[in-house]
């Protein structure tokens, strides 16, 4: 498709993304501040933090991936102008995800006792249970703020949690160094302090956002439909978990790829496991900065679907995938640069920041892939499109990176390198396949659309 088809497209995009961005960073930021905070510690300490957010991380992006589905069902009934809908997709979207907050922070509970069976040193999974045990009490304000925000999102309101994001990280990382070192009159509570911080911080945001939801005036005609009934309904659920499950399945199986990658890494040894913690926790915050781009793609798809404009929702899924090669593309150089000095703010352990550099060289080479995978993942979404890149990804990550890097890794003796080395492999083959997909469905659309112009006009 020519650049000039897409240029209508791209300050609409940026005017969407720069806000969802912030407030993706907001959620990864969380803990780029406690691994921060908790690295000056010790590795120890630091590995115990890699374990336990591999853990919580796996389960907390199937929720929000169960948010998610909100989004483009809003868009698109936004681009209809239904407002009974709207409202109905209010009640249902939070009633959906506070239950799911309160069953996925339960899980917390369960998951200690199976840290020993995952063969890490003793030491850092007795540092990392009770972590795991605090942090999964956040889940269920996390999910409350979800399930606002992501129907704030669909009707194009993404500055408000924004803002609300960078308040509570504000609150989070005063309250991490406070409550870790004992500072400003608190408790010195050591790495535990920091998963406090993540539940005040969290709850925070979640009181905020609703408040928001409940007294914007953008927001009035949908409250006013949705006071008529606040039951949520057997129908409307079911859309949402029609939509919103596939969506966190395929994050978990994203997730989880990286997550048991860092358990195999675990078996190498804490400074590995450390290394491991600091190099993800950079490419996190790049990731989240290209999620905000794909949010922004499933807002500009989703509602020009809906409002029967289906070639224009295809210039605008494209204008995702030029804006996000562009920026991953500059935070891959960035990452090549500070590779050897991005490490020091977290640890000062001699192997830990040669290791963690090594692995950010390989990070820098998957921006553009890893990029590239999550922003068709928000386009095919607006086209409601959830549950082949599902497929794609179980395949892709847990088929061929995984296996791969496990090889690389043990058997032919890379470490810790062959096991990136594998997830790099698992990236490409998404991001690829993901394109593929998008174009084809997004030009079945246009077609059928046009097809149905012209009988209209015979």
């Amino acid at each position: 498709m020519p650049l000039s088809a897409l240029r209508s497209h791209l300050r609409p995009t940026l005017n969407l993304a720069y806000p969802v961005m912030l407030s993706q960073l907001g959620h990864v930021l969380v803990n780029v501040c406690d691994s921060m905070v908790v690295g000056q510690t010790g590795k120890v300490a630091l590995a115990a933090v890699s374990l336990s957010v591999s853990v919580c991380t796996v389960v907390m992006v199937f929720g929000m991936g169960l948010a998610m589905g909100i989004t483009p069902l809003v868009a698109a009934a936004d681009g209809r102008r239904d407002v009974a809908e709207l409202g109905r997709l209010l009640v249902n979207g939070v009633w959906l995800c506070t239950v799911a907050g309160v069953v996925l922070g339960g899980l917390g509970l369960l998951l200690p006792p199976f840290l020993p069976y995952l063969q890490q040193e003793p030491a850092v999974a007795a540092l990392a249970a009770p972590w795991i045990r605090v942090i999964f009490l956040s889940l269920l304000p996390l999910m409350v703020f979800q399930g606002f925000k992501q129907f704030a999102e669909g009707l194009g309101l993404t500055r408000q949690a924004m803002l609300l994001s960078v308040q509570a990280n504000l609150l989070n990382a005063f309250l991490c160094y406070a409550m870790v070192f004992g500072k400003f009159g608190f408790p010195e509570m050591g790495m535990i302090g920091a998963a406090w911080a993540t539940v005040i911080a969290r709850t925070l945001m979640a009181v905020l956002m609703a408040a928001y939801v409940l007294v914007a005036v953008r927001v009035r005609p949908y409250r006013e439909a949705a006071a008529l009934n606040l039951w949520p309904d057997a129908a409307g659920l079911h859309r949402l978990l029609g939509l919103g499950s596939p969506i966190g399945v395929q994050m978990m199986f994203e997730m989880g790829a990286f997550s048991f990658s860092a358990i195999m890494i675990g078996w190498l040894g804490a400074t590995e496991l450390a290394a491991h913690q600091i190099a993800i926790n950079v490419a996190s915050v790049t990731y989240m900065a290209a999620s905000g781009i794909a949010a922004a793609a499933t807002i500009r798809v989703g509602k020009l679907r809906g409002s029967g404009h289906p070639e224009e929702a295809r210039q605008a899924g494209f204008a995702s995938y030029v804006i996000t090669f562009a920026f991953m593309s500059l935070m891959g150089l960035l990452l090549i640069v500070g590779r050897h000095y991005i490490p020091q703010y977290y640890n000062h352990d001699p192997a830990v920041i040669a290791q963690a550099a090594s692995l950010l060289l390989i990070a820098a080479a998957f921006q553009v892939s890893d990029g590239l995978q999550v922003v068709g993942l928000g386009a095919l979404r607006g086209l409601e499109d959830v549950k082949i890149p599902s497929v794609v990804a179980l395949l892709a990550y847990w088929a061929a990176a995984l296996p791969l890097g496990y090889v690389l890794g043990f058997p032919l003796g890379m470490g810790a390198t062959g096991v990136w080395l594998g997830l790099l492999t698992g990236l490409t083959l998404v991001a690829g396949l993901l394109l593929l997909r998008f174009r084809h469905r997004s030009q079945m659309l246009a077609k059928a659309h046009l097809n149905e112009v012209v009988a209209i006009v015979r």
